[in-house]
This record gives C-alpha cells, sequence and structure tokens, in this order.
C-alpha cells in the first residue's frame, strides 16, 4: 500500500511539499506550488503501484541498454562499481 508521500511523489515530482501524516489534510506546500485536490491525491493510492511498476520497468530497461553497450553483465558492473 503506498504512503502519502510517495502519491505525492508521482502527483508532484519536483517537490515542493510535505506531508506529516498520510492524510490530506497535513500536506503542507512552499509557496507558488499548485496543490493537489482531495481527489487527486485520494485517486492518486489507486493509481501508484500501476505507475511505480511502470517507473521500475523503465529503470530496469534503462540499465540493461547501458549494459549492452558497455558490453558487460549486471555482475561485472557491480564488480567495478563495488
Amino acid at each position: 500500500m503506498a504512503k502519502g508521500g510517495e502519491v505525492l511523489s508521482m502527483l508532484i515530482p519536483t517537490g515542493g511539499w510535505v506531508i506529516t501524516a498520510d492524510d490530506f489534510d497535513s500536506i503542507v506546500y512552499d509557496e507558488g506550488v499548485t496543490p493537489v485536490t482531495k481527489k487527486q491525491f485520494t485517486d492518486g493510492f489507486a493509481q501508484f503501484d500501476a505507475w511505480k511498476t511502470q517507473q521500475d520497468e523503465t529503470k530496469a530497461n534503462e540499465k540493461a541498454a547501458i549494459l549492452k553497450r558497455l558490453g558487460i553483465t549486471a555482475d561485472e558492473a557491480a564488480l567495478l562499481l563495488g
């Protein structure tokens, strides 16, 4: 189950907000940030899992493409970075 901060990160990825609990009423926005509506926030919980899955797939595909360009495996990359 997604947390309020995760949902806000999806809805407003540029930041500019603070949430102190997992509820809409605890959101504080920085000046100049367009707030989300309560409906957008509530709907975001239902949308988060699919969004997160898509983000993870995109990241995995980008990683695989880089490894392919370099001509190395993930294990070899870990050795280089570790």
